[in-house]
């Protein structure tokens, strides 16, 4: 489901579940933002209300498939409105067992980031008072592990609200191959941990294309900007995938390099081949994927590149881009 639908649906749900009368669909069109901003107010537009109709009983639908009792009740005026009661749509009584609770235990406990440590805290305790037993040891059997999402990057926090509340930001960004940061315009999108770094995928305004940045070079201060977005969110972010791309993880091609001895673990635990030349040096076979000239950057002068020619070539290029800024 997108983003921006599964928003727009929890919305309309808090409405009719917060109400005490049946609300009109003009009411639920002027009070829900995604509303208004697809359709501005009710104003008897003719091609806007059909429009807004058609998406709200869609949503209407939606809502009673995932559950949610609506009803719908006709005033003394004709006017038809909805509401969705609470005392129809109150869950059952939750009931774990030891597996469960202890799974749901681990998962609140799991976050350590400041921000999130009190939340997590705070369904941990909700968990016990539904069926968590006191006894029960949240990590399962494996209580000496402490299982953990680190997160050490300041940049996080500001980043993570900026999702959520769908806020442009901007900040100063150095790439691996720059020797100074350049400030970003951001529409971002999703947060996602792969291999021990945070990466923000999000829509790059001065670009205007899909970017991934990791967290770790963004330096200074994360800004918030105002507006709306300007280019939709996608159904599904694929920050991994398109992380590993980059990173050569996707690969149709082989690359042969020189790389010093003692240096480039990370490379030699991709190679598919090595081989001692003597001297200090050893030549490897590693997968070539899209990206993988400014990994090869990032080893500076213990990594010579031997084949394919125009992996040479973009690396030496990325050098010179360097050692002129």
């Amino acid at each position: 489901m997108a983003i921006a639908k599964a928003e727009r649906l929890m919305n309309l749900a808090l409405c009719l579940l917060g109400t005490r009368r049946p609300l009109s669909k003009r009411e639920l069109r002027d009070s829900i933002e995604a509303y208004v901003e697809a359709f501005g107010p009710g104003n008897g537009a003719t091609g806007s209300d059909d429009s807004f109709n058609r998406m709200f009983e869609r949503d209407k639908d939606d809502l009673r498939e995932l559950g949610l009792v609506i009803e719908t009740v006709e005033s003394l005026d004709g006017e038809i409105g909805y509401l969705a009661r609470r005392d129809s749509n109150r869950l059952p009584a939750i009931t774990l067992d030891a597996e469960e609770a202890a799974a749901l235990g681990l998962a609140a406990k799991v976050w350590q980031q400041a921000r999130l440590a009190g939340a997590a805290s705070g369904a941990l305790q909700k968990l016990r008072a539904a069926g968590l037993p006191e006894d029960v040891d949240p990590y399962g059997s494996h209580g000496a592990l402490e299982p953990r999402i680190p997160v050490h990057e300041a940049a996080f926090e500001p980043l993570m609200l900026a999702c959520r509340d769908r806020r442009p930001v901007a900040f100063d960004y150095r790439k691996a191959t720059a020797a100074r940061p350049e400030q970003r315009h951001v529409e971002p999108w999703a947060l996602e941990c792969w291999r021990g770094h945070w990466y923000l995928a999000g829509w790059d305004r001065d670009r205007g294309a899909e970017r991934v940045f990791r967290l770790s070079r963004i330096t200074g201060k994360v800004r918030s900007r105002g507006g709306r977005y300007t280019a939709p969110v996608p159904d599904v972010v694929t920050v991994r995938e398109t992380v590993a791309g980059w990173a050569g993880e996707i690969a149709d091609r082989s690359a042969r390099i020189r790389l010093r001895a003692g240096a480039g673990y990370p490379l030699r635990a991709k190679a598919t081949s090595v081989r001692e030349l003597g001297e200090g040096w050893d030549e490897l076979e590693i997968p070539y994927g899209h990206g993988l000239d400014a990994w090869l950057v990032e080893f500076g002068p213990d990594v010579v590149v031997l084949e394919p020619a125009e992996l040479r070539a973009d690396v030496v290029d990325r050098l010179r881009a360097v050692a002129k800024g």
